[in-house]
């Protein structure tokens, strides 16, 4: 029989988030072990239910949901987007400029496959959200990171983006909030990448999934607001702020200046008709969201157990040795960093596969979100309090337990 073989187009796709671990934790489920999934951003199987004005929105549109909606969405989910967007700040946006889609990965797959030929770069953060890398790798194009701090807070070094910039060079990836490190970034830093894409012509990828995930008083500024010129996409869902991951609802806008984007545009929209449309159910969740009480704000305040359990992982995860982190201001994510020198890991796969078969605890290692060295991983900190200890406990007595083997 002939073998069949992947497309070569995915020897460079990479999502460990679901990848080696995670099989090796579902054997050990089927096996009867309970494993805490401290992986990824799950948000319903630790008990953060999404609204119910959106469930029983979503519940009374369904008589209405049987048939292909526009390509673009339903014309009630847009308008809201595009409402969200004037209370942002963004300039310039009608129900044209918007794309409804099946959460924002579908969109970011769609953006990318209309913008990038083959050897075309794209600027991606490291460490990133990996299925920035894979859709640029699958769409043709070179992905090229540049680096995002943890000197200075996990921001992107603004030279270290300038030293990057090619010829082949047609956009740049901002993750804002961040994930996987929890960083929030300032307007003056976002008018310095503003800056950089008009002098190099490039498109600007706004991915702001958790802008509304904000600790401390923090305030999340959509970069699409501080420019009217430069061509920028910005991604967002119901996904995180409003614990709605199952619903596949999220929305592209293009804004800034779009006359010599025409051809790209139609692109997109060509891209968009081939899809027929997204998930009608999730867009009638969408009016409602956006519209309605912000209960996210319950969850980030003072007091909220979001807020709560941030506190309560980075306390926990810094006071084992050798273990430092900067203290995310956003998003649900924190990405600790491990001392080389305590932990001297070569392949930080195999590291966190061998953590799970010793604590039944599942976590993503570093290289998985494109950070270069085996020196970081990711944690979740959406478990309740309780389990969040017993988790992060467990790390701790493996972490002394493999300091002890590689010292002796």
């Amino acid at each position: 029989m002939k073998t069949v073989h992947k497309s070569a187009k995915l020897a460079n796709v990479l999502y460990d988030i679901r990848g080696p671990i995670m099989d090796a934790a579902r054997r050990m489920e089927e096996e009867g072990h309970k494993i805490i999934r401290l992986n990824i951003g799950n948000l319903a199987v630790f008990g953060f239910d999404a609204p119910e004005e959106i469930q029983q929105d979503m519940a009374r549109n369904l008589s209405n949901a049987s048939g292909y909606s526009d390509s673009k969405g339903i014309f009630a989910a847009r308008k809201a987007v595009m409402h969200e967007t004037q209370k942002q700040g963004i300039k310039g946006v009608t129900l044209d400029d918007i794309y409804l889609g099946n959460g924002a990965s579908e969109l970011i797959a769609m953006a990318t496959n209309a913008l990038l030929d083959n050897g075309d770069e794209l600027l991606l953060p490291a460490p990133d959200y990996p299925l920035w890398t894979a859709a640029t790798s699958l769409s043709g194009g070179k992905p090229v990171h540049y680096l995002c701090d943890e000197a200075n807070g996990w921001m992107p070094d603004l030279d270290d983006i300038r030293r990057k910039i090619t010829p082949a060079t047609k956009g740049i990836v901002v993750i804002n909030p961040n994930n996987p490190t929890g960083a929030l970034y300032s307007d003056d830093l976002l008018k310095g990448i503003i800056a950089i894409a008009r002098e190099h012509g490039l498109v600007i990828f706004a991915d702001e999934v958790y802008d509304k995930v904000l600790f401390d008083g923090a305030r999340h500024t959509p970069i699409a607001s501080l420019s009217e010129d430069v061509l920028t996409l910005t991604f967002n869902s119901l996904s995180k702020s409003y614990r709605s991951c199952g619903y596949r609802a999220g929305w592209l806008v293009v804004s800034g200046d779009k006359r010599a984007a025409a051809d790209y545009i139609e692109g997109l929209t060509m891209l968009s008709n081939m899809r027929l449309c997204a998930n009608v159910p999730g867009q009638f969740a969408i009016q409602t969201a956006l519209g309605g009480y912000q209960s996210i704000n319950d969850l980030i305040g003072e007091g909220g157990r979001l807020r709560r359990q941030r506190d309560l992982a980075y306390e926990l995860i810094t006071a084992i040795p050798g273990v430092t982190c900067v203290k995310p201001q956003a998003a649900l994510y924190m990405f600790p960093r491990l001392d080389p020198k305590m932990y001297p890991i070569a392949d930080d796969r195999q590291f966190f596969l061998e953590l799970l078969e010793a604590t039944r605890v599942m976590l993503v290692q570093g290289t998985g979100f494109n950070w270069a060295a085996p020196d970081h991983f990711r944690i979740v900190f959406l478990p309740h309090e309780d389990d969040l200890r017993e988790a992060i406990s467990r790390i701790a007595k493996f972490l002394d337990s493999y300091r002890k083997r590689t010292t002796t």
